[in-house]
């Protein structure tokens, strides 16, 4: 099993799965080229008893030819042409059944590219598992795939023959801005901690995202190289995205295009009024793969009920294309670099500095000294001070303490002068007079660059800076 970088948490349940005393059905699930194949296969190493990957737009028959041709090289030997897909597998079941191993590993990698039309696949495939595989004490079934619509349907959500039969799911999430320093380091790049980081303001920390940059290069070079150069290589990457996980993607791209025009988020209803979607179980469905994916999350807000969550696009990327590729019509092959201290870029940076530290609540908790106490996290906006006095984060904690969390991303360290600190103590104000909270209120403010000594900076209670995040 080789080296990975970060994803210990997921190593270890792929150990646990691996030593288990009976067999398992785990589906690995996730965006578009957040590593699911890479993990897997890197892993297991050459351990596998029987790998297939499936084919895109690609009919039954070449499905079964290239299922076929599996077959061949895991057995060493000739085997007559399966015309179906219940054939097929009593081939794998066969060959399994041969195969002397401590746990027999067997990985379908982009699954759902096999269920072509009207060709019995799932049948087939759900009576592999129930009739033989789940059956035996030593069978270790993966299925992964970039259609995390397709696996949600059909294999966690199915209603049929596979319902509640898979043993485990995980949830392959972007790398943290630690694992992206781990892996940055590991491929030479000498970036500092805030170059790093606007680097995932960008990009998030999508594998293959970063495994395109170019150490010789800075940031805004790199940007301009991917994105905005006639033949960059992510020039073309949104639709792709969004086609790859989900079938009627406009629809899921209708939803995240109205997210990235307000900030904050949106209700259910506001999402209606904007897309024109219909109402209903599709709707509901459509935001909930798109929450499943990471790109969006859906949140309350402090004293409020579930029927006012709101939902807010939280990839990176995506809210990158909207902000600054799809608008591009200035065709600058140097876009980025030239832009890079535009009213419009400082905008895009505050604003992506404080999605950064949502994204990463956990080190937060970590460096505030909390990560092991039940909290409570979320927003809050005023419905009654004449200037809308809003919390971006708000930490509820068990020992009677609020975290009301000010995130401020700038060139040098942040100077709280004097109408800042009077909008601090408003926001305070407002807050205690509008909830009556009964614990203490702690004022803490999270930096890029760190906070500069002065009379006021004396009324913050925790100071935290960009380092804190990794």
């Amino acid at each position: 099993m080789n080296t990975i970088i970060g994803r210990s948490q997921q190593q270890e349940e792929l150990s646990t799965l691996y030593q288990s005393k009976q067999s398992e059905f785990l589906v690995v699930y996730g965006r578009r080229r957040v590593g699911k194949t890479f993990l897997i296969r890197e892993y297991f190493g050459n351990s596998f008893n029987f790998h297939v990957t499936g084919l895109a737009n690609v009919d039954t028959h070449d499905q079964l030819v290239n299922f076929h041709a599996a077959l061949r090289e895991y057995s060493n030997k000739s085997l007559p042409f399966a015309q179906t897909w219940f054939e097929a597998f009593q081939q794998l079941i066969e060959l399994l059944k041969k195969t002397k191993a401590k746990k027999k590993v067997i990985f379908f990698d982009e699954l759902p590219w096999m269920d072509t039309a009207k060709s019995k696949f799932m049948s087939a495939f759900e009576h592999f598992w129930n009739s033989w595989a789940s059956a035996q004490k030593d069978v270790m079934l993966i299925v992964c795939g970039s259609s995390t619509s397709w696996l949600m349907d059909k294999i966690i959500n199915n209603k049929g023959g596979l319902h509640n039969r898979t043993t485990h799911q995980m949830y392959l999430k972007p790398f943290s801005l630690s694992e992206t320093e781990l892996y940055l380091r590991s491929r030479n790049f000498a970036w500092t901690q805030k170059q790093i980081a606007e680097c995932y303001m960008v990009f998030g920390g999508i594998p293959y995202y970063l495994s395109l940059l170019n150490k010789k290069f800075g940031v805004p070079q790199n940007v301009d190289r991917l994105l905005f150069s006639e033949s960059g290589r992510l020039k073309n990457e949104f639709l792709n995205l969004y086609a790859s996980l989900f079938r009627f993607s406009e629809r899921y791209i209708q939803i995240v295009e109205a997210l990235s025009k307000k900030l904050k988020g949106l209700t259910r209803e506001e999402i209606l009024n904007a897309t024109k979607l219909p109402d209903g179980g599709n709707f509901t469905k459509l935001l909930k793969d798109l929450e499943l994916c990471g790109f969006i999350r859906k949140y309350n807000g402090f004293g409020k009920k579930k029927k006012e969550s709101l939902f807010q696009l939280v990839d990176f990327y995506t809210l990158f294309y909207f902000r600054f590729i799809e608008k591009n019509r200035s065709f600058d092959e140097h876009f980025w670099t030239h832009s890079a201290d535009t009213s419009a870029i400082r905008a895009w940076k505050g604003y992506s500095f404080e999605l950064l530290c949502l994204t990463h609540i956990l080190e937060i908790k970590r460096a505030l000294g909390i990560h092991g106490m039940l909290t409570k996290v979320a927003t809050w906006k005023s419905e009654q001070s004449d200037d809308g006095a809003q919390i971006d984060l708000l930490i509820e904690r068990n020992d009677n303490v609020i975290n009301l969390c000010e995130m401020k991303f700038s060139k040098g360290e942040f100077t709280i002068d004097k109408a800042y600190f009077k909008s601090l103590q408003n926001k305070v104000e407002a807050f205690q007079a509008e909830t009556n909270p009964q614990q203490a209120i702690h004022l803490t403010l999270i930096s890029s660059n760190g906070l500069k000594p002065n009379a006021y900076s004396q009324q913050i209670q925790n100071e935290l800076i960009l380092g804190d995040l990794f």
